[in-house]
């Protein structure tokens, strides 16, 4: 799989993230260090505890990230949630967190793949 099959399979914009960063060396770097972030593992103990302050700024933290790097849909659906626990909890916050979840399974699903790819 190539970088950007990669960013095919996962809902992103490779050609505006290489536009960004100039250097798909440097894509390829962010890419695979999105796996060690913790802001999703955050936002989904945050849930669970009821802490919807740190719920929202892991949401803030991942809708950041996914930005910069161009995860398209990763992005669209963490935004929605960001905005939901602005405040505190919100009645939609739950229905939105599902489809990030989704959404984060497909994107770390593409990236370990591709990993797999660089180190077969």
């Amino acid at each position: 799989m190539t970088l950007q099959e990669c960013y095919a399979a996962l809902g992103g914009d490779y050609e505006s993230v290489t536009g960004r960063l100039r250097s798909e060396r440097l894509v390829q770097k962010f890419v695979l260090k999105f796996l060690e972030d913790g802001s999703y593992d955050l936002l989904c103990r945050s849930m669970e505890g009821e802490d919807y302050g740190e719920a929202f700024r892991a949401a803030h933290t991942l809708k950041g990230v996914c930005q910069n790097l161009s995860f398209t849909r990763l992005y669209q659906s963490s935004a929605p949630l960001c905005e939901a626990l602005r405040d505190g909890f919100h009645p939609e916050a739950p229905a939105l967190k599902e489809q990030v979840d989704a959404d984060y399974r497909q994107t770390a699903d593409a990236i370990r793949a591709y990993q797999a790819g660089l180190e077969a």
